[in-house]
This record gives C-alpha cells, sequence and structure tokens, in this order.
C-alpha cells in the first residue's frame, strides 16, 4: 500500500474525527421504549466487532472481514443519526445511508475508499460466509442489549427479544442468544466482586 499523501493524511484525520460523533449519538429504537440515556452508536458497532470476531472464529470464517463490516456498519449514522423503525415508515432509510456513506467514502484514499465500498456491497448483498456472520453479530449484539436492559427493569425491551431472533441465521449465533437469554449477564462481575447472589 502506497504511503498517503498529506492531503490524504488530512482527509482521515478528518473522518477519524467525524466518527467520534458516534460516541454521541444514540441508538434511537431505546428512547421508544423510554430508556434514558442508551448506548450510543459506537457503543452498539464496538461490541458488534467483539461478537463478530468470536462468531467468526465459531463458524470459521474470516475474522477480518467480519471486524471490518461489522465497524463499519453504521459508519453513515455521523451524518443521518439512528433512525428507528417508526421513522422508517416516512424516509426511505436505506437511500439515506447510501448516499451518506457515498459522500464520506469520496474524500478518503483511493484504497481505502475501495476497500470500504466493497465491503459495505459484500454486507448488503449478504451472500458470503462474513457478510452473514457480520449481520447475525449485528442482531445479537441488540438482543443482549435488550436483555442487559430487561435485566435492569426495562420491561419494554422484551419485546425486542421476541421478534429479532427469528433473523439470526448461523447456529453458532443462535447458541450463543439461547444461553444469554437464560443467563444473569452480570454474573461475570459479581463473582469478580466477590459478592453473592441473592
Amino acid at each position: 500500500m502506497r504511503k498517503p499523501k498529506s492531503t490524504s493524511s488530512k482527509t482521515i484525520v478528518d473522518f477519524i474525527a467525524e466518527v467520534g460523533l458516534l460516541k454521541r449519538t444514540n441508538r434511537s429504537g431505546w428512547s421508544v421504549l423510554g430508556i434514558k440515556n442508551a448506548e450510543s452508536v459506537a457503543d452498539h458497532s464496538f461490541r458488534c466487532a467483539v461478537i463478530g470476531f468470536f462468531l467468526a472464529r465459531m463458524e470459521h470464517a474470516r475474522a477480518h472481514e467480519v471486524i471490518l463490516m461489522t465497524l463499519f456498519n453504521d459508519i453513515h449514522e455521523t451524518r443521518i443519526t439512528d433512525l428507528h423503525k417508526m421513522a422508517q415508515r416516512y424516509i426511505d432509510a436505506e437511500k439515506a445511508e447510501d448516499a451518506s456513506f457515498d459522500e464520506q467514502m469520496k474524500s478518503l484514499p483511493g484504497d481505502i475508499r475501495k476497500e470500504l465500498i466493497s465491503t459495505r456491497k459484500e454486507y448488503k448483498k449478504q451472500r458470503t460466509k462474513e457478510s452473514i456472520i457480520a449481520r447475525d453479530a449485528d442482531i445479537l449484539e441488540c438482543l443482549i442489549q435488550a436483555k442487559e436492559y430487561l435485566d435492569h427493569g426495562y420491561r419494554s425491551a422484551s419485546k425486542f427479544m421476541k421478534k429479532a431472533p427469528k433473523f439470526l441465521k448461523t447456529k453458532s449465533a443462535k447458541r450463543l442468544w439461547e444461553l444469554a437469554k437464560k443467563r444473569d449477564l452480570d454474573n461475570w462481575w459479581f463473582k469478580l466482586s466477590g459478592f453473592k447472589r441473592l
């Protein structure tokens, strides 16, 4: 790979700064359920990437590709925010996402731009093992987040947990969800803290 020119470096810094906005962009669907201070898009994307890594290993797929898809899947939300399902009834979300992403890519160096555009196309087509795993990571992260919100008293989060599991495709994602939904997800830190469960 060629060394980026100084102008390319500036556009990369601008892109990194833009991506930082995702740390302050809340996932809007949770607010509809009355959840205050809901997770950010960056929170979601980070854990998606971690889940994607494990699912890729469990499914014997290329982890790098899965992680790349999960990390950049919601990158367009720096410009259009996170649109919950209600908003998507009135807005062509896919068209807005594509327009936002295309514009974001224009200023990036050629090799990087090509890789990210190719990665996005692969994810959207859902034909490769890696793209299916990346989508499962996205769904599984939402499910686990819903379970955590439910466990912390947000009863309406259970509604999400009824529909979303049907969209999981890989055996590994289904298996992890079956374990997660029955498990006390606070158990790991209770053990480390030396607390006894009531």
